[in-house]
């Protein structure tokens, strides 16, 4: 261990590491341990989550090919908890198709497949869902599987020792302590752990995003008017999106509780998601540009005449900043084109992730798992969604099991072994190409 790390007190010891708490870190370490591993979860804020909780991004999507749902493991159990919560709406499979009255019935849940271009566009297999649920769901997951969890630890450095991670060093109200373990999984969602290990990486940009949750508006009202006075609510809708100064074609978006709409804006480009000048700004910049928005639909938008400001997310919706260069560099050709690959793990709607994309070069025993995987910055912007994410984390926790119990290195795991078990635990590893997937790219030796 290097000498400024030598007084730093270990304060657990595990065979896994899981630095991040969001979708993808929860997935990853509930896999390991259910694969045999002791696990350790390290995360900075006081709850688990990430985009899909703190972020308040609630609607998972990116699970369909198609009629085909390509996304399933982990994900699933995280949907079906929360629908007997009463937290969770999923079209029933009787609504899963293109027409103007089902578009009217589901489109303000978020459950449309807006990557189609036919209008109306296809109701498909999406969850929305309550932020404060995933908190909840994400716990238990950790409790029940006996999970190490320290809430509140800022990730500050890795520990490295010839060559390969021996575990991480935080920061925490108490001082820098040191988590030690056999095998470290990446899912901070902006490389942190990689690069102070030394992994090569690139850097990219995207809109940010200041997500806000408004009450108390007349959801019924709102999309009678949209419908039945349609040319006012072109006037309307046009002006408060300019007002907003970025957003998706639909601002607004219905949640499981009667009454709170999710509003996926203001889009705010031109902010480093990882510096703290511009994440500062985007926090008084987003706020200004929602409290504007919040007294314009105010007062001209039938249904939101008595809305009231529930609140900011707690995270700032942060889509690309750093990502890995691992084995294998994902390329917006690969996922535009659908190409599938000898080594693929995991899967999105209709791309594929070879095992190759998820291992640093030059480190060894450190995987990653999200949107900071080994991508292009093209490739990611259409790669990163949390559902695929948090395939990831799945076969990040498998291949750490693999490795640790045939005592080899984690980049020596065979990626049809991982195939096998994800199949056998209800996960698609994508390992059948759909009908759509273009030639296998062969696997490095």
């Amino acid at each position: 261990m290097q000498s400024n790390q030598d007084n730093i007190p270990v304060v657990a010891t595990s065979d896994v590491v899981v630095v991040g708490g969001g979708a993808a870190g929860v997935s990853a370490a509930v896999s390991a341990a259910r694969n045999g591993c002791s696990v350790t979860l390290l995360e900075r804020y006081h709850h688990l989550g990430g985009m899909a909780s703190g972020g308040m991004v609630l609607v998972l999507d990116d699970m369909v090919n198609g009629k085909e749902i390509t996304v399933t493991g982990i994900v699933d159990e995280f949907v079906q908890r929360l629908q007997k919560e009463g937290m969770a709406i999923v079209p029933p499979v009787e609504d899963r198709y293109a027409s103007d009255e089902m578009y009217r019935k589901w489109a303000r849940w978020g459950v449309h497949d807006f990557h189609q271009a036919q209008k109306p566009q296809p109701i498909v297999y999406a969850a929305a869902f309550d932020p404060d649920a995933w908190k909840r769901t994400s716990l238990d997951l950790i409790r029940e599987n006996n999970i190490n969890l320290r809430l509140h630890s800022w990730f500050s450095e890795a520990i490295v020792e010839d060559g390969a991670i021996k575990g991480v060093i935080c920061q925490t109200k108490m001082g820098r302590q040191a988590i030690r373990g056999s095998i470290v999984i990446d899912t901070t969602g902006d490389l942190d752990v990689a690069i102070s290990a030394g992994a090569d990486f690139t850097q990219g940009q995207y809109i940010v995003t200041t997500v806000f949750r408004l009450a108390n508006v007349d959801t019924e009202e709102a999309e009678r008017f949209e419908y039945e006075e349609p040319e006012e609510f072109a006037k309307i809708n046009r002006q408060a999106r300019r007002i907003i100064g970025g957003a998706w074609e639909m601002w607004w978006l219905k949640t499981p509780i009667p009454g709170i709409v999710w509003c996926n804006c203001p889009h705010m480009p031109g902010y480093d998601g990882i510096s703290v000048e511009d994440l500062t700004k985007a926090e008084y910049e987003g706020r200004e540009r929602m409290m504007n928005l919040y007294h314009y639909v105010r007062e001209h938008m039938p249904g939101f005449e008595n809305a009231s400001m529930l609140g900011a997310a707690e995270q700032v919706g942060v889509r690309t900043t750093r990502m890995l260069r691992g084995e294998y560099v994902v390329t917006k050709d690969d996922v535009v084109n659908r190409r599938h690959f000898a080594d693929t793990v995991c899967r999105g709607r209709d791309y594929y992730t070879p095992y190759r994309a998820l291992l640093p070069t030059g480190v060894e025993q450190l995987i990653v798992a999200g949107r900071h995987y080994s991508a292009e910055p093209e490739a990611q912007k259409r790669s990163r969604e949390i559902p695929p994410c948090m395939v990831q984390g799945q076969v990040a926790g498998i291949a750490a099991g693999v490795a640790l119990q045939k005592n080899i290195t984690i980049r020596s795991v065979d990626p049809k072994k991982i195939q096998k078990i994800m199949r056998a635990q209800g996960a698609d590893p994508g390992d059948i190409p759909s009908d759509n997937a273009t030639g296998v790219s062969e696997c490095a030796a």
